[in-house]
């Protein structure tokens, strides 16, 4: 159990559980020490905990040797919601522990980060792309992406206008946008510049997630 920031739940009363402490959005000096000694790791937090584990997966290349579990903090999680995974800790712990391994798409971007939950981009103006096909030309109220298991790896929703919105959702491998600067959102975190190009696109490799039944 790698137990993320002081709010997320540790479990360190329940037996048979290894538990952890590491700061919010841990990184290579937290992580990486577990990973040759563990091939199935919990992650007890936000999002963005996640991620920041799984970055460190694929930048160890551990991603066919370790499976992941996820116990949110929030019950707003998109992780959970995406995948179907309980909303009380100690079911969903009891799912990340117990259950099956079920590979889901991993989404990449172009400046080395990782895509778990939801991807956005509000109030944007420019031209995107979903693998060869014109997503956006001109202003977007807002742009959603997620993995998607069921296509080519990416759901992208495209929300035009603000007062009458008009939604649009295509599936691609890639999305790519070059626009006015704006910030993108990944997994809660605003990015910490203004891009005026970006892309997440599916990786090679799929994350393994433990979300099949207890």
């Amino acid at each position: 159990m790698v137990a993320c920031g002081a709010d997320a739940a540790g479990f360190e009363e329940v037996d048979d559980v290894e538990s952890v402490r590491v700061p919010s959005l841990p990184g290579k000096a937290e992580i990486d020490p577990l990973l040759g000694e563990h091939d199935h790791l919990v992650v007890s937090g936000t999002d963005a905990d996640l991620a920041a584990v799984v970055q460190r997966l694929l930048r160890k290349d551990a991603l066919p040797g370790v499976s992941v579990g996820f116990v949110p903090s929030s019950p707003d999680s998109s992780v959970a919601a995406l995948w179907g995974l309980p909303k009380t800790p100690l079911q969903a712990l009891a799912l990340a522990l117990r259950g099956e391994v079920d590979p889901v798409p991993l989404i990449r971007d172009d400046v080395g980060g990782v895509l778990v939950g939801r991807g956005l981009l509000r109030m944007v103006r420019g031209v995107a792309y979903c693998d060869e096909q014109v997503a956006l030309r001109g202003p977007a109220a807002s742009i959603e992406v997620t993995p998607d298991p069921g296509g080519p790896g990416l759901a992208v929703r495209v929300v035009k206008g603000t007062i009458f919105k008009r939604q649009t959702t295509l599936y691609a491998r890639a999305f790519q946008i070059g626009c006015i600067p704006t910030r993108p959102v990944r997994d809660d975190v605003v990015f910490d510049r203004a891009v005026n190009k970006w892309t997440w696109y599916r990786h090679t490799q799929d994350l393994r997630m433990v979300r099949g039944a207890a």
